[in-house]
């Protein structure tokens, strides 16, 4: 069973916590709370989907701290930054570093709602997406490294015979080898071939 995709709220202000914890529970979403940046990285609450509602300052770590810290781990989780009028420029900083959006105080419900849902869409598609990968390179591990010479030249447009000249081997043996390959990767297309390879490479075919 899939775990619940929650928001993360994290802000040292106890009433922030509140206010918006009951909004966000008042329309459905699953919501964790956070008293500090610390706290935050001390439960398992990366490793499950959602998203991090942020305040930009908060003493010890702050908002942007977080951010830059899970960008060295490679977190890619969605952040929404909560910033006061004076931490436009800050939150402004965090987008061209990664964020998501920004929310400014005093904020509309359904303004904070729409980009919520928006960061919990976004997060479920790009794990949906890793998963993707993730199965192409584990699909694409399979290949020996002559099947992987053939797969390159096929996704590139190459002829049987193009192939067979370039790798000094014969029509026939390249003939094996691509059905090898389509088997190994479960591909029934040379579309399937283009889109697994983009997939095993960290692209995001369309």
């Amino acid at each position: 069973m899939n775990p619940t995709p929650t928001v993360f709220l994290i802000d040292d202000d106890q009433a922030i916590r509140d206010a918006v914890g009951l909004l966000l529970r008042a329309h459905g979403l699953a919501v964790e709370t956070f008293a500090s940046a610390v706290d935050f990285l001390e439960s398992d609450a990366i490793q499950r989907p959602g998203c991090l509602l942020l305040d930009v300052r908060m003493p010890g770590m702050s908002g942007l701290d977080l951010q830059k810290h899970l960008r060295a781990k490679n977190q890619q989780v969605p952040i929404i930054f909560i910033t006061g009028h004076g931490d436009v420029p800050m939150a402004i900083r965090a987008m061209k570093a990664g964020a998501f959006d920004f929310v400014e105080k005093p904020f509309q419900a359904e303004t904070l709602l729409g980009r919520v849902r928006d960061a919990l869409a976004f997060d479920a598609q790009e794990r949906c997406r890793q998963a993707q990968r993730d199965e192409a390179a584990t699909r694409m591990a399979l290949l020996s490294p002559r099947e992987r010479e053939v797969l390159e030249r096929v996704v590139a447009g190459q002829y049987n015979k193009v192939i067979a000249a370039e790798l000094d081997i014969s029509i026939s043996t390249v003939e094996i080898h691509r059905k090898r390959v389509m088997k190994k990767l479960g591909a029934a297309s040379l579309s399937d071939l283009i889109r697994l390879q983009a997939l095993s490479n960290g692209e995001n075919p369309e």
